[in-house]
This record gives C-alpha cells, sequence and structure tokens, in this order.
C-alpha cells in the first residue's frame, strides 16, 4: 500500500504575498470552496493577527468548507496565537501553525538572539498553541541553513511540546535538492521521537528548485508538502501544487500518494490565476497553455501516432480534454491532415498537397494557424478549382502624399491580363483595375472587413454584395493582406456572375 503524502495549500497565504495579488474575503472563500473540491488536506487561510482583512478570511473560510484543515499562521508570539485560536473558532478542523528562525542568520541578525532562547521560546509557543488546538504545526523559519545539529534539537524539543507536524522551510531557495534530502534524511534518522510528528516540506523557488527539493525531502522521509497553486508566492514564488502532484502520480516507483483529484487541477489553476490577476507563463509546467502543446513536425507526427511518444501525463488526468497540435510552418502534413478531418474534412493525395502548399505560405506570414484559416485554405482550393477568372498577382503603391496605385494581373482561363488603376485607396484603386480587365458593368453595394481572430498577422475575412443587372452576387475573401482579400472578394462574385450566365 502506498504511503499517503498530506497536501498543504498556502495560496491563501503564502500565495497571496505576491504584490498585487490580493484577494478579498469573497473571492478567498471561492479559492478555498475549489481548494476543498480539489482534494488538498489543509488549507491555510492567512496570518490573522497581519490585518482584520486576514482575521475575517480565516473566520469565513473556517466556516465555508467542511472537511480540510483549516490552519492560521503566527510567530511564536502568545497574543498572534490567541488571535489565530479566535479566528479559528468555527473551524471543523482547526490548526495554529507557529514557529520561529532558527538558521544563525535569524538568530543572530533578525531575532538578536541565542539558539538556546529561540529553543526555549519554540517550545513555549507550541505549547501555548496546545492550549487552544490539538493539532499544532511548528515552522523552524529558514532551515534550508540552519545547521542539521541544532535543528534536530529544535524539532525533537517541539515534538517533544505537542507539536503533531514540524515544517522544514527552506524559506529562502537556497538548498540543493540533494542537501535538502540530506536534511530531512539527517532529522528522521536523529530525532528520537520523529515518529510522533510528521516532517513537512515548504520550498521557495529563488534557484527554480522547490519542485525539486520538495520531491527531495519526500523520497527521504517528509510526509506533507507545502505549496500553492501555480507555485504563486513571495519573490520567485512556491513549490507548485501541480507539479509535485503531477511527479508523485507519474512516479509510481516511489510508492507515494495524494489525496487530489487530478481532473480538478487545471480549472483550480484558471481560477486562481484569473481572480489573483496573474497571468500563467506559457511554458509552466502542467497548466501552461503550452505543456500540452506540440507545434513540431516530428513531435506531432508522434504523438498523433501514440500520445505517450511524447507526453508523459495524460492531459485528461489534469483536466485538459486533449493535447493541442499547434499548427505552425514547422507543422507536416499529417499535423494538417489531423486538424482537418477534425473539423471534418478529408483530404488525401494531390488535395492534401495542394491545401498543404498554401497552409506553408500562410504560416510563414503568421505565428500559428487557427481553424478559420484552416476553413478559408479548404474553401480556397475549392474556389481555385471552379474559378474562371483568378488573381495572378497584384502590386499596390501608396504613400503619405501620393494617390494609391495597384496593378493587378489576372488569370482568365489560362490567359493573364494586366491593369494599371488609381484611387481613394489601395482596396478602390485594386478594383478599378479588375474591372478595367473585365469590362463589367458592376455596382458595388456592401463591403464588409471583419478580423477572424485578433493580432496584426491574423487572416482578414472580406464579405463583397455587388449588384449586376439588378441582381445580387455574394464574393467571400480571406488573408492576411487585407488588399488582396478584397480582391479576391470582389473576383469571387465576378465568377459567380458568369457561372448565372
Amino acid at each position: 500500500m502506498a504511503d499517503r503524502v498530506y497536501i498543504f495549500d498556502t495560496t491563501l497565504r503564502d500565495g497571496e504575498q505576491v504584490p498585487g495579488c490580493q484577494l478579498n474575503t469573497v473571492e478567498k472563500i471561492e479559492v478555498a470552496k475549489a481548494l476543498q473540491e480539489l482534494g488538498v488536506d489543509v488549507i491555510e487561510a492567512g496570518f490573522p493577527v497581519s490585518s482584520p482583512g486576514d482575521f475575517n478570511s480565516v473566520v469565513e473560510i473556517s466556516k465555508a468548507v467542511t472537511w480540510p484543515t483549516i490552519c492560521a499562521l503566527t510567530r511564536a508570539v502568545e497574543n498572534d496565537i490567541d488571535v489565530a485560536a479566535q479566528a479559528l473558532k468555527y473551524a471543523k478542523r482547526g490548526r495554529i501553525h507557529t514557529g520561529i528562525g532558527t538558521s544563525p542568520y535569524h538568530i543572530k541578525y533578525k531575532l538578536n538572539s541565542t539558539e538556546d532562547e529561540v529553543l526555549e521560546r519554540a517550545v513555549a509557543a507550541v505549547k501555548y498553541a496546545k492550549r487552544y488546538v490539538e493539532d499544532v504545526e511548528f515552522y523552524a523559519e529558514d532551515a534550508g541553513r540552519s545547521d542539521n545539529v541544532y535543528l534536530a534539537r529544535v524539532v525533537e524539543a517541539v515534538i517533544a511540546a505537542g507539536a503533531t507536524v514540524v515544517n522544514i522551510p527552506d524559506t529562502t531557495g537556497y538548498c540543493l535538492p540533494h542537501q535538502f534530502g540530506e536534511k530531512i534524511n539527517f532529522l528522521m534518522e536523529n530525532v528520537s521521537n520523529v515518529h510522533k510528528a510528521i516532517l513537512s516540506t515548504h520550498c521557495h523557488n529563488d534557484l527554480g528548485m522547490a519542485t525539486a527539493n520538495s520531491i527531495s525531502g519526500v523520497i527521504n522521509g517528509a510526509r506533507q508538502v507545502e505549496v500553492t497553486l501555480n507555485g504563486i508566492g513571495e519573490r520567485a514564488g512556491n513549490t507548485s501544487l501541480e507539479e509535485v502532484v503531477m511527479t508523485l502520480k507519474s512516479h509510481q516507483d516511489l510508492n507515494l500518494e495524494t489525496n487530489i483529484k487530478t481532473q480538478n487541477i487545471y480549472k483550480t489553476s484558471r481560477l486562481v490565476s484569473t481572480l489573483m490577476n496573474m497571468p500563467v507563463q506559457a511554458n509552466k509546467a502542467i497548466v501552461g497553455r503550452n505543456a500540452f502543446a506540440h507545434s513540431s513536425g516530428i513531435h506531432q507526427d508522434g504523438v498523433l501516432k501514440n500520445r505517450e511518444t511524447y507526453e508523459i501525463i495524460d492531459p485528461e488526468d489534469v483536466g485538459i480534454k486533449e493535447s493541442s497540435i499547434v499548427l505552425t510552418a514547422r507543422s507536416g502534413r499529417a499535423a494538417l491532415k489531423h486538424r482537418l478531418e477534425v473539423l471534418g474534412y478529408i483530404l488525401e493525395g494531390e488535395k492534401l498537397d495542394e491545401v498543404y502548399q498554401e497552409f506553408l505560405k500562410l504560416a510563414d506570414k503568421k505565428k500559428d494557424i487557427k481553424e478559420d484559416d484552416l476553413l478559408v485554405l479548404v474553401g480556397e482550393v475549392e474556389k481555385t478549382d471552379s474559378h474562371r477568372i483568378k488573381l495572378q498577382d497584384i502590386q499596390v503603391v501608396m504613400g503619405k502624399n501620393m494617390e494609391p496605385m495597384a496593378t493587378v494581373k489576372l488569370n482568365i482561363a489560362g490567359e493573364i491580363f494586366k491593369a494599371c488603376s488609381n484611387g481613394n485607396g489601395p482596396v478602390d484603386a485594386a478594383i478599378k483595375a479588375v474591372k478595367e480587365i473585365l469590362h463589367k458593368n458592376v455596382v458595388l453595394e456592401e463591403f464588409l472587413i471583419q478580423a477572424i481572430t485578433r493580432g496584426s498577422d491574423d487572416i482578414g475575412k472580406v464579405h463583397m454584395t455587388i449588384n449586376h443587372k439588378d441582381s445580387f452576387f455574394h464574393g467571400f475573401g480571406a488573408n492576411t493582406d487585407i488588399v488582396i482579400a478584397s480582391v479576391e472578394a470582389f473576383i469571387d462574385a465576378i465568377n459567380k456572375i458568369a457561372m448565372a450566365e
């Protein structure tokens, strides 16, 4: 049977310390309920003595959730503990999280104290908190840079005083994974009463190793991991919940499991990102928009043949419907064919080759190709097959103090015709040039330009209605160049006149 690793979420306390990401009480309750649905074991709801808002949030979250333990942070100060206990009075399962710095930096410079005095304050704080709640967690701040022998003394003493969980934070993100793992292992082997409490990790990401350090700690005996959604938190952030959970899920050989309902990870990540107005970086592990996206033709072909070729996690396991095959200039025919099939177009042989060549031309102009772009491409090939008049080439010259001039070449039944014309704008000049070639007596009734998607490099659609002999004909064109799209829409309508005649 796998060992249980408890997930302690501090998104609402340590995570909320990110500048500009503060939540009001209503928003905190929404996140807390989502964390409960996600399956976290402990929710650190705030630091009650720090502000009336934090105090009220702990109170209201305690009322709003049912089974997770609600934790309140304090310093090793009696008044802090009194206030935390008051804030937790409605909690079904309440925990006071108290502690003090144990590194030479904290003892000498921050606390202006001695090792013995700090040890006494640690024990006194745990005993005082124990008067209010049975579940008391002690944190040895900056344990990552603390002397292991002294740290073991403190841990042993606070467990004897009644601590049920002892938090070993790498507060500054200083440790290397093997160092942090060795620290946990040292405590497991040198604290005589360690079996009476749970050791916890609380790692920061200053050197980008928070998750690695946390996993190393768990491998060496820690059974609680303190995390935040999306890895948010002070400075470079905290250990990421989703990374730890999916690492343990992916490495079944570790024989460790959590209570997290992983299918809820993505939606909870998005909730936190939205409420805190803190976008998730695109390449963020597990929850970034590119985490399951493939743009390389080689990777796309491999994933389409077998997902596990390039993915170690099934996207559905974290609440994402499927992998994303992103079409770019690096994509191959297999990816294009797949995306077209999803849209209901089955293309083979020369037809696929023709669309693929047009796709490559468009992909060179755009950063990525959307579904609407593909529909346009398929439509362009169909149109090319059936239309007698085709746009061969167009060139527009314009400037701030000159009248626009357009030169247009048309392919009419295999013969090339050319004309030049001026106009009020580049579109007007180009359409006048087309009229000069075709000698068609038509009136432009409606001209509509619409962006398919946002961005200066995206395709624009043009709908055009022309009147010929009191009959109306509709044309459609689409291109990253709006002048070309307009001319193609005009020619599309003209071709329909020819078909009607």
